[in-house]
């Protein structure tokens, strides 16, 4: 009876116990970092939300964003934004020294913000390709952006809005109109947009009693590295020229050589690139095989309509890879400039090696140097006398030594079997004119 009450103790301890251990695992937090480093576009985009899927998978409480950007592109910034907004982790900002133009509007979508002691946040105008101020239409939709990111953490979005318009003065900043608001730490604390300073991440944990936290970091694989690379929208332009001036060289030439593999291996490296970055799906691959099936069957049905379709299918699926309309339109443009001013150039110094054009083109002249004469110029025949074959009117049949000539009289009827004496040589033209009996002219 005893050992019955013992034992019955110990099963209950043990249950105790077991149920005791989730609780100690609840109390030691889990937190994911997830580095936004260099610039922010499409491929850094692709990188974060696989981050974000593994914290919340792995059940997660905090992610913690480390930032050092410059900025980047509205359209990666905006798309990151929405990933972060969506997850329900708590979403920390640690500047790790720079979070400039879309940086800052990245930070300003967390829950809190730390800084860097040197750490910078601001300079958030938006920019266009050539490096000058946005049109009225785009910043006036970046500007409500800052302020509904500011707005959504209970921040005061003035100074969100001084960051990205020059128009608007902060006087207990010293900041009059004219420049951009960059906060420097004790700056961002003194306006409530940084909750504290702090030199690392450990430091940060600490400061939120995370000392005992679970911390993962989150990495960058190689493929995703190079990825951000081929998806840059300075790369993009780069590679769909060398494709386009590599494609194009090669139907001048015979077989597949060189000028092919490197322009359709960067056809390649662009759809893997964006492929990788979850901008392409199969449907942009397919579409690419079919214009490159219907440029083929143009070989063999002339006519130009299957090439048309072919190279539209081929845009098109550029330009479904890209994912951003605007910014591959752009980059196409760009490529089918610099590839026809290379086959211009091309052409004019090699023109004479491109076999295409010698089987569609007359490229050889017949002229002197090369051996090529239009006629044998007789100058020889010049005051020798013949024997009209045919009536002259003016022109007809004259015979010299047994040899029939082709003549013309001076402008006169000269009629058959009258004696005429050759007196000019033109080329193939040879003149004329009528002696009389006593051959006399």
């Amino acid at each position: 009876m005893r050992g019955a009450k013992v034992f019955t103790a110990f099963l209950f301890l043990l249950m105790s116990l077991l149920l005791f251990l989730p609780l100690v695992h609840a109390d030691t937090p889990t937190v994911y970092v997830i580095p936004i480093e260099a610039e922010v576009e499409r491929g850094l985009q692709s990188f974060i939300e696989r981050g974000i899927e593994e914290a919340e998978a792995a059940g997660a409480d905090t992610i913690i964003f480390d930032i050092d950007t410059p900025g980047g592109f509205v359209t990666a910034a905006d798309g990151i934004a929405r990933l972060m907004e969506e997850t329900e982790l708590e979403k920390i900002a640690f500047i790790n020294r720079d979070a400039l133009s879309a940086g800052a509007f990245l930070a300003l979508n967390s829950d809190e913000i730390y800084m860097h002691p040197k750490g910078r946040m601001g300079a958030a105008q938006v920019i266009d390709q050539a490096g000058n101020a946005a049109t009225d239409k785009a910043n006036s939709a970046w500007l409500t952006s800052m302020k509904n990111a500011a707005e959504s953490t209970g921040r005061d979005p003035l100074y969100a809005l001084a960051m990205a318009d020059a128009s608007i003065s902060v006087p207990e900043l010293q900041l009059g109109e004219g420049k951009l608001l960059t906060l420097n730490a004790s700056e961002a604390e003194q306006v409530d947009y940084s909750e504290g300073t702090v030199s690392t991440i450990e430091e940060l944990l600490a400061l939120k009693n995370y000392d005992d936290a679970n911390l993962i970091t989150i990495n960058e694989t190689f493929s995703e590295k190079l990825a951000r690379f081929l998806t840059s929208p300075i790369v993009v332009p780069i590679l769909l020229s060398i494709a386009f001036l590599g494609l194009l060289l090669e139907l001048f030439t015979p077989g597949i050589g060189i000028p092919g593999i490197i322009g359709l291996s960067s056809l390649l490296l662009f759809f893997y690139g964006h492929m990788v970055a979850g901008l392409a799906g199969y449907e942009a691959i397919v579409l690419l095989i079919i214009g490159f099936g219907l440029l083929a069957a143009e070989v063999f049905v002339p006519g130009g309509v299957l090439g048309f379709l072919g190279l539209m299918a081929i845009f098109s699926s550029i330009l479904l890879a890209g994912g951003d309309f605007q910014t591959t339109s752009i980059a196409i443009l760009i490529a089918l400039i610099i590839a026809t001013a290379g086959m211009v150039i091309l052409l004019k110094f090699f023109g004479k090696r491109l076999h295409l054009f010698n089987r569609i083109i007359l490229m050889d002249a017949t002229d002197t140097e090369s051996g090529y004469v239009s006629n044998v110029n007789r100058t020889e025949l010049i005051g020798q006398t013949a024997v009209t074959m045919t009536a002259l009117r003016p022109s007809g049949t004259i015979k010299l030594n047994d040899e029939r000539i082709d003549a013309v009289s001076e402008g006169r009827f000269v009629d058959a079997g009258k004696s005429v004496k050759i007196i000019k040589v033109e080329g193939s033209r040879i003149v004329v004119r009528e002696l009389d009996q006593e051959g006399v002219e």
